[in-house]
């Protein structure tokens, strides 16, 4: 191999996008409440969506569902609720990940590929489905399923983000993150990542300020939004 096709390969996978998955291309928020309040309910919990984002949204699980339980008068072990909520939201996650290539989804993703950008589709669920259904729907090697084992619930931190960029080989300062909350674009931009938006419903109240894009959904469209966001 040539020196010119070996920097032609750095430069192409060191500009990319990572995509929260489960949180944008699958209805995440909405099936993490349903999955939380099935595990909380038996506990005396009623989560409603104004508890949810008064303890639980943008925060550790572990530590938001103790002082959910603090404050309900429960006495349960929050440790295991919360590891109850991971394998649930995992589960749920997977089950989920055949639905979400829709035509939209796909044209979005390959339209960055097409452009020599690595797409990094990362998940809380089963990462070898993904990748065969990356494999069997888009076909592009510069697309990979990654896994992300967050304990935030509804998002990530910034170190997440940071790692998800160095795990891939990709430099941030060229990177974009497409999240599905305000609470993943905060993250997004402190690890110094342009940022896209999805919102949802489930999440629509929440604060997308500083995101460079707010989106209602994936299409061929938003493809050429996010390369113009990356001076592409």
């Amino acid at each position: 191999m040539d020196n010119s096709e070996n920097n032609s390969n750095t430069e192409s996978t060191a500009r990319g996008a990572i995509i929260e998955f489960d949180f944008t291309a699958i209805n995440g928020a909405e099936m993490l409440f349903e999955a939380a309040k099935a595990i909380l309910a038996p506990k005396g919990v009623e989560l409603g969506v104004k508890l949810e984002a008064k303890y639980l949204a943008g925060n550790n699980a572990q530590s938001a569902i103790a002082e959910l339980f603090n404050a309900n008068s429960v006495v349960d072990d929050p440790a295991a609720a919360a590891r109850d909520l991971t394998a649930a939201f995992a589960a749920a996650a997977t089950e989920a990940m055949p639905g979400a290539f829709t035509p939209g989804f796909v044209a979005f993703v390959k339209g960055l590929a097409e452009k020599g950008l690595k797409v990094v589709l990362s998940t809380r669920g089963d990462t070898e489905r993904l990748a065969k259904l990356v494999e069997e729907r888009i076909g592009s090697p510069l697309v990979v399923a990654y896994s992300e084992p967050s304990t935030t619930y509804g998002s990530c931190k910034w170190d997440a983000w940071r790692r998800a960029a160095t795990q891939n080989g990709l430099a941030d300062v060229f990177t974009a993150a497409i999240t599905g909350s305000g609470y993943g674009v905060k993250s997004a931009l402190v690890a110094n990542l342009a940022v896209a938006a999805i919102e949802n419903p489930h999440t629509a109240y929440q604060d997308f300020g500083g995101a460079d894009i707010v989106a209602e959904k994936f299409d061929a469209a938003l493809a050429k939004d996010v390369l113009a966001m990356l001076h592409l």
